[in-house]
């Protein structure tokens, strides 16, 4: 094991609007495979990139030991660059061969340095990472999203880093890819930070820290460790907060019942000293002591309500917000025998490629399935979904769709009006719905207050999916068959969870796009297709592509 770590003391930063992102934030992390999680806009990225040192803090300190290689989430390559330039290694490799060509200058050895195996080990890591067939000279414009992505992570490996940061580095990667940088990963030996929702990989992670509520939290163990200990603690958490509550209504009651017994007190000794004909002076001395120590009675039980009010705060603090979406969906049921779709021979084609293989490809849903399309990345799974709901027409094909409506979901979200609210998008879809309605249903998918009036252009990737997915289910007529092309890709874990929730309540039939294998056993997936090499195929649950 190496000695290398990370450690933030007292962490601020600040866009430079002033908008604050961290306060004194302070953790450390050493040698070892740690995810970090914590929902949107929390600043995992951002926290990152301060490791990283793209960003400079406004406060406090971050100290790295050791080389750092950085895989941020959006890499900014020019798709006219070569393999050979995106892995850094140009340099070393022309100066490799013009010293094999017999030009023995000073600047080729200084530029060769110690990596007189370049090539040799930047093969061996392509292979690692499944892009062994990959010519160091091809451009970077024609390689698929997760090659790019497969690539980059590469050539912060070919660095020898000491700490390695990844910033979600699944995203876009088919089953195989997935399988091959877990296998990378699981080899480290050094100090490893990254950021995923994908819940396969967290489950490798030796711990996982969560950023929440400017405070990160270390838990030993995986993902499926961390969250039992949530739970468990959010159990806790409940009944102590439902402990605290009845303390409240205890105190209350007890001071009402002190309050009434000390005005009955009080009445009684009024009639008492009338009717014992005291005089006037120590009748009022007695009335002064008696509403002396009502007084302090109830001093004494104010201070007991404020002091359960106190204990019921701090348990509500420590009680995590439930994040789940119920949804009742009545009209999207589909009768078990219904053929909602059924496209025999089917083919597209991209100028003189055809798509899919021989006679192309038939496919049939029927009633409520949950199918899952699996398939590597390229192989036209996004365009099959086109064909089925009717936005692309293959050729030659025998189509026939069912009179319910096709709702597709692509992987842009761009479904709704950039520029109208969240509640004008869903009049617009369901304009026979009275507003009470769409408010309350809103409300089920977490829009709650001023959220409802925001521009979706303005959301969240999680926000703006929870409203494509209002629209999408309560539009008129509700849609009995629904396409979802990779509707997990740059979620956090909490919409993803959302989203299974509102899949979890969807009785049509549906087809979804994914290489998140945890999120298919989630949504209940009873159909399995495959598509590779053009051709269709129905398999069970994969183990990997």
């Amino acid at each position: 094991m190496s000695d290398a770590s990370i450690s933030c003391v007292n962490l601020s930063f600040s866009w430079p609007d002033d908008t604050p992102v961290f306060q004194d934030l302070s953790f450390s992390v050493g040698d070892g495979r740690a995810g970090l999680v914590a929902p949107n806009g929390a600043g995992k990225s951002t926290l990152l990139r301060l490791i990283a040192g793209e960003l400079r803090p406004s406060g406090g300190t971050v100290s790295v030991k050791g080389v750092v290689g950085y895989l941020p989430q959006n890499l900014s390559l020019v798709g006219d660059l070569t393999v050979a330039e995106v892995l850094g290694i140009a340099p070393a490799l022309r100066a490799l061969a013009a010293i094999e060509s017999g030009d023995a200058g000073e600047e080729h050895f200084t530029t060769i340095g110690n990596d007189w195996d370049i090539e040799e080990r930047t093969r061996a890591e392509l292979d690692r990472l499944g892009l062994g067939d990959l010519s160091l000279t091809r451009l970077l414009h024609t390689l698929s999203g997760g090659q790019v992505i497969s690539l980059g992570l590469a050539a912060q490996l070919l660095k020898r880093p000491d700490v390695l940061l990844l910033d979600e580095p699944t995203n876009n990667l088919d089953l195989d890819a997935r399988h091959k940088l877990y296998g990378v990963l699981e080899d480290w030996n050094g100090c490893l930070l990254l950021v995923s929702h994908d819940r396969a990989l967290l489950d490798r992670m030796d711990r996982i820290l969560e950023l929440d509520r400017g405070e990160v939290r270390a838990y030993g163990g995986n993902f499926t460790a961390y969250s039992e200990a949530v739970r468990a603690a959010q159990e806790v958490a409940e009944k102590n907060v439902r402990n605290a509550e009845q303390e409240v209504k205890r105190e209350k009651r007890e001071m009402q019942q002190a309050r009434e017994r000390a005005a009955r007190r009080a009445s009684n000794a009024q009639r008492n000293l009338k009717n014992a004909g005291l005089p006037k002076i120590f009748a009022g001395t007695m009335k002064r002591g008696a509403q002396e120590s009502a007084g302090r009675a109830n001093e004494t039980h104010a201070a007991r309500v404020s002091g359960a009010r106190a204990r019921l705060d701090e348990a509500g603090r420590a009680l995590r917000e439930e994040q789940k979406i119920a949804l009742e969906l009545p009209d999207t049921k589909v009768p078990a025998g219904r053929t909602v779709f059924l496209g025999e021979r089917m083919q597209v084609r991209y100028g003189e490629r055809a798509l899919f293989a021989g006679d192309g490809a038939d496919l049939t849903i029927r009633g409520p399935e949950r199918i899952a399309l699996t398939g590597p990345n390229g192989a036209g799974k996004s365009s099959l979904l086109r064909v089925v709901s009717g936005g692309l027409e293959p050729e030659g094909a025998q189509v026939k769709r069912a009179d319910g409506r096709i709702a597709y979901l692509s992987q842009r979200l761009d479904l709704l009006d950039l520029d109208r609210t969240v509640a004008e998008n869903l009049a617009a879809f369901a304009p026979g719905m009275p507003q009470a309605q769409r408010m309350n249903l809103l409300a089920r998918f977490l829009f709650r207050g001023s959220r409802i009036h925001l521009p979706v252009g303005v959301l969240s990737g999680g926000e703006r999916l929870r409203a494509t997915l209002a629209c999408i289910l309560y539009a008129e007529p509700a849609p009995q068959l629904l396409l979802l092309d990779e509707p997990t890709n740059n979620l956090d874990l909490v919409s993803v969870g959302q989203l299974e929730s509102a899949l979890d309540a969807y009785e049509g039939a549906f087809v979804v796009v994914s290489h998140d294998e945890r999120f298919l056993a989630e949504i209940g997936v009873d159909r399995w297709l495959r598509l590779s090499d053009g051709r269709l195929l129905e398999t069970g649950a994969p183990d990997g592509d």
